[in-house]
């Protein structure tokens, strides 16, 4: 079949469309129009709707389509939108109703681009279907995606997705007006090799943790689709996950509408290459297809490599066309909700250009921005500041605010700078900026000359020697021309970005000709062309060198002309650098005058953690550390703003400075918004959504996603933290008093309201987020230090008093999922339930019983034990069984033993041991040992036995063995797995 692009329209080469065909008819079912218009495509129309470019069947009067806008904190990748927060400080407002009220105006400017503006690619509209929100959990700072998500908590995650999917999808009970996608299923939390690496998730940890913030957006209908994650989860890549159906498809069965499912891009393709999982493509895109995958986002605008693809599968057998017929049907129910083919009834198709960066809009972004402010330290009263008196503000993020990979096009930008300086003004004092970087010139040591930004394009070249003499005594440009300057912005690991004082813009590598010219607004794009190294030599001199291609910049000396195309250092321009004006020294200048400093310091973020690289760290860089060392210690009354898109381990400030405040990077509206809270017009509303560890806290491996046994999160992290989740303060205080349960004791499937009285204590208004926690206590399983239940924001005057309560469904607050039962369970016993300022701030405490029957141990008799739910492991590594379904474990180094613990076996009966395995090779030991109580001295060898080759990790067989000792009662129950080796499941008969 051609590899050519398929046109936007394909031939008629089907029956002819009647006058009226029952597919038009607004009045009929969702439903039956779906299956009237399913029925008039042939096959070859429905496999090219299959790809995210869908063409149009003119024949029909069918549009083309497309799956996928970018919308996660406004409208992106079109052009100015209203900008707000990134995801994770929308997560720091605790606030449904705000981030509900965003979700509906980043719908209502898509709908404006929809209606009103082409797209950049491809043909028909623009896509009202949103690759928004992320609901993946924020379990490790160092995730390079961080600012993406909500929280690490799933409650709060689920709960403001729920809310911006509602916002999006609007209130219309038939159309939607825009239809919003969950990312990224599933288990997704690290960038480094993500489309190879796998996250072991355990079956508590799936239902508790990572399931748990999809179910609810999708169980109320809010979410229209799900996106599939680039990784892999126990072995299996999540395209061809067997939970799509399982369990997102079974959660939305109930709403009446179907879960429309898209890849991610370019993932169809890794099931083959790098994954290696399918021998081929064919094979790769039937299984994602059968696993409920229905639009494929791979190459480009080219959907005839999909079509090719699913061609063949059906060629060959591998696919039924219904299996093409299932998915094309779910895009249709999708696009007959948008809208599209009822134009006339559409409730959302009259919205106007004039929507976007709206009066409104604008005033919802400063409010977004403003109560997403985290007030993390105001230890001697620095804040609110005044105002009245001379304020500085440094740092490198001073006058800048970055857009980040998913960011819209800030329609204009208020920075910390400016926003400071106009309320300042207004109050009659005065601000002073200082960014706080070096000036630097560069001296090419073969000529002379410095390098410099020539021309309107801002080309750099390196003129030639003669002109004013430098104090180095070389010739050169003039040292005082601003073209020959540049300013140097440390971003750690070497990482550097030159801003041309001339131009005013970034230097930044072309790819056609290698050359370098100053004039990028920031850094930014896929592949960032603004990141360099100035790498130093023996002698003292610099070689300048692309951090995006590792080549180092040359000089013609003839011409002046500098290119980046040296692949050795020996080929490359050794620079001479000449610090023109010292950095720090500027900022101490300005905060030596000021009353109060404020240092912005933080991240870029397409800079050394974003999407495809993780972070190294979570410490500041250090020349932003020094700097704010220094400016402290001349201005002691000093304000420290971290401007970031995740924690930093800010140990030093917490315990120098008076004032901490953290700020996502806000949007358009930063600047005012934090002008708002620094100087008390706004009380500091947010709360961290995510856990503040310190610096000297033992993170644990990135890849291990095993939040009980590794200690992620509030919920098991044991460690006291620099700033715990849920933490933010007020300018003024509140008081929990009198919690009270309207019952002590509930069953598993009950009720019960928890009522607390908060007090504004204070002498300013306020708002306070009550949250409220539970915990098992003695339980049987490792349950949470803490997990959040409910929470709820109060505003309250000073002086004021509110009643909140909260009710709790004990099946929902008190449930963990059982492994001996396979389902969410809640246990007879004690528990607690607690108010809070935060996990680390406890108010109140009320005790609670769970009334019922203990849970029965678990009788091996039964039925087989999956190997995959156990209680305990060590060594262990979670695989797949099989590429279709079912999880098995293997020892994570075959040349060191392996354990799984299950707890609470009832052996009573037992005499034989079976187990399913699986095994590659023949050669050297694999061993399955079985024991009760404890492995070695103290237990009880039941049996062993040593695993044959198969032939093939799915290649499984049964082996079996008399117990060595039988042991009637119930026991814990020891596995060692020594050697390569699959175990999928063991059972014991009588």
């Amino acid at each position: 079949m051609s590899t050519a692009s398929v046109p936007a329209e394909l031939p008629s080469d089907g029956p002819a469309l009647p006058e009226e065909p029952p597919f038009r008819d607004p009045a009929l079912p969702v439903g039956e129009r779906v299956a009237d218009l399913l029925s008039r495509l042939t096959l070859a129309e429905k496999v090219a709707m299959l790809h995210q470019y869908s063409p149009a069947v003119p024949r029909l009067g069918v549009g083309a389509f497309r799956t996928g806008s970018e919308a996660l904190h406004g409208v992106a990748w079109l052009g100015a939108a209203t900008t707000f927060p990134q995801a994770v400080g929308l997560g720091a407002t605790w606030d449904e109703e705000l981030v509900h009220e965003v979700g509906t105006a980043t719908a209502v400017e898509l709908r404006a681009f929809h209606h009103h503006r082409a797209p950049a690619s491809g043909e028909g509209r623009i896509s009202l279907q949103a690759w928004a929100p992320v609901v993946n959990l924020l379990r490790d700072p160092r995730w390079g995606r961080n600012e993406e998500g909500y929280a690490e908590d799933p409650l709060l995650t689920a709960r403001l997705a729920d809310a911006f999917c509602r916002g999006m999808a609007g209130d219309d009970p038939r159309y939607l007006r825009a239809a919003p996608v969950l990312k990224h299923f599933l288990a997704y939390n690290n960038e480094d090799d993500r489309c190879v690496t796998s996250s072991g998730v355990r079956p508590r940890v799936l239902h508790e943790y990572d399931l748990a913030a999809f179910r609810a957006p999708i169980a109320s209908g809010a979410a229209s689709g799900v996106m599939a994650a680039y990784n892999l989860v126990n072995g299996r890549p999540c395209h061809v996950s067997p939970l799509i159906e399982d369990e997102l498809r079974r959660w939305a069965a109930p709403t009446g509408n179907e879960l429309f499912v898209v890849s991610d891009a370019e993932a169809p393709s890794n099931l083959v290459d790098p994954e290696h999982y399918f021998d081929d493509h064919a094979a790769s895109h039937a299984a994602a297809l059968k696993a409920g995958i229905d639009s494929f986002t791979d190459h480009g605008e080219d959907s005839a490599v999909t079509i090719t693809r699913i061609t063949q599968a059906l060629e060959r057998g591998l696919l039924d066309p219904a299996d093409v017929e299932k998915a094309v049907r779910r895009q249709l129910e999708l696009r007959f909700r948008l809208g599209e083919f009822d134009p006339d009834l559409d409730p959302y198709a009259g919205i106007g250009w004039d929507v976007v960066d709206s009066p409104a809009h604008r005033a919802l972004a400063l409010r977004a921005a403003t109560e997403s402010i985290v007030l993390l330290r105001n230890d001697s009263g620095l804040l609110p500041l005044a105002g009245t008196g001379r304020v500085a503000v440094v740092g490198p993020l001073a006058k800048v605010l970055f857009e980040d990979w998913y960011s819209g096009t800030q329609p204009y930008s208020v920075t910390a700078a400016a926003g400071l300086a106009e309320a300042v003004a207004a109050r009659g004092g005065t601000v002073t900026t200082a960014e706080g970087v070096d000036r630097i010139a560069l001296r090419a040591t073969t000529t002379g000359g410095l390098l410099t930004a020539t021309g309107d394009a801002g080309l750099l070249t390196v003129a030639a020697p003669g002109g004013t003499e430098g104090p180095d005594g070389t010739g050169g440009t003039d040292l005082t021309d601003e073209a020959a300057l540049f300013d140097v912005f440390d971003w750690d690991l070497g990482v550097l970005t030159l801003r041309n004082v001339r131009t005013g813009r970034y230097a930044g590598l072309n790819d056609e000709d290698g050359t370098l010219t100053a004039d990028r607004a920031q850094p930014g794009g896929w592949d960032v062309h603004e990141t360099f190294r100035l790498e130093p030599r023996p002698d003292g001199t610099l070689l300048l060198r692309s951090v995006l291609t590792g080549r180092y910049a040359a000089l013609d000396p003839a011409t002046g002309a500098v290119t980046v195309t040296a692949d050795e250092p020996a080929a490359a321009e050794p620079f001479a650098r000449t610090v023109v004006r010292d950095g720090t020294a500027e900022a101490l200048a300005a905060a030596e005058a000021a009353d109060a400093v404020v240092v912005v310091l933080g991240n870029d973020p397409h800079i050394n953690g974003r999407e495809a690289q993780d972070r190294a760290g979570i410490t500041l860089p250090p020349a932003q550390e020094r700097l704010l060392q220094a400016v402290a210690a001349v201005r002691p009354e000093t304000v420290l703003v971290v401007m970031s898109s995740y924690p930093y381990a800010v140990d030093w400030a917490d315990q120098h400075l008076p004032a901490v405040v953290w700020t996502s990077h806000g949007g358009q509206e930063t600047g005012n918004g934090l002008a708002r809270v620094l100087l008390g017009d706004a009380d500091p509303a947010g709360r961290l959504p995510q856990t503040w560890y310190r610096a000297d806290d033992v993170l644990p491996e990135r890849l291990d996603y095993d939040i009980i046994k590794a200690g992620w999160t509030y919920q098991y992290h044991r460690d006291r933290p620099l700033y715990p989740f849920g933490h933010g303060l007020s300018y003024t205080r509140f008081e929990h008093t009198g919690l009270r349960l309207s019952s002590a004791r509930t069953t598993a499937d009950g009720t019960v309201t928890a009522t607390v009285t908060v007090t504004n204590t204070g002498d300013r208004p306020g708002t306070e987020t009550v949250q409220l926690y539970v915990r098992a206590l003695g339980a049987r399983y490792e349950a949470p230090l803490l997990k959040l239940a409910a929470y709820r924001k109060v505003r309250l005057a000073p002086g004021a008093s509110e009643d909140v309560e909260f009710t709790l469904d004990a099946a929902e607050a008190l449930a963990h999922w059982s492994v001996a039962e396979d389902a969410f369970t809640v246990h007879p016993g004690a528990y607690q339930v607690l108010t809070a300022r935060s996990a680390g701030d406890i108010t109140a405490t009320a005790e609670l019983a769970v009334t019922g029957q203990d849970p029965a141990p678990r009788s091996v008799l039964a039925g087989p034990v999956p190997a995959t739910a156990f209680d305990d492991w060590t060594g262990v590594t979670l695989t797949d069984a099989d590429p279709t379904r079912g999880d098995a474990v293997t020892p994570a180094d075959p040349g060191a033993p392996a354990g799984l613990t299950y707890r609470g076996l009832d052996l009573t009966g037992a005499r034989r041991l079976s187990a399913e395995v699986s095994r590659t090779g023949a050669d050297g030991e694999a061993r399955l040992e079985v024991w009760a109580d404890a492995v070695g001295s103290g237990g009880t060898l039941l049996a062993a036995l040593d695993v044959p080759g198969t032939g093939g990790r799915y290649s499984w067989t049964t082996v079996t063995t008399a117990l060595v000792t039988e042991v009637g009662g119930v026991h814990n129950l020891h596995l060692t797995l020594t050697g390569e080796l699959r175990l999928a499941s063991f059972a014991f008969t009588a």
